[in-house]
């Protein structure tokens, strides 16, 4: 009888547990990423990346609050138009510096 209760209390503890972990957690909030690109002709936008000393997919698209494939895109097309250029790299990642004026 004893060890069907002890039974029954291991089983009620087990229970218990992931319960009272769920209830712990705390919900993170979510922030949707833009899919809108800068317009690449806003002085304010040319101006932020000429601050930054490598540019990486990666720093714009947190910088700008962007998803990396448009993040990529955008580098691609500032390095189309010299505002930009290519440092270093592989086939995962490229680095970027601002063109020199």
């Amino acid at each position: 009888m004893a060890q069907m209760e002890k039974t029954q209390q291991q089983t009620d503890k087990k229970d218990e547990g992931p319960q009272k972990k769920r209830k712990e957690k705390t919900v993170a909030e979510k922030r949707p990423r833009g899919l809108q690109v800068p317009d690449v002709s806003d002085p304010k936008f040319l101006s932020e990346v000429q601050k930054m000393g490598a540019i990486t997919p990666f720093s714009l698209a947190s910088q700008f609050n962007l998803r990396l494939s448009v993040a990529k895109d955008l580098l691609e097309d500032l390095e189309r138009r010299r505002l930009i250029r290519l440092v270093g790299g592989n086939a995962r990642i490229r680095i970027y510096q601002p063109a020199a004026a």
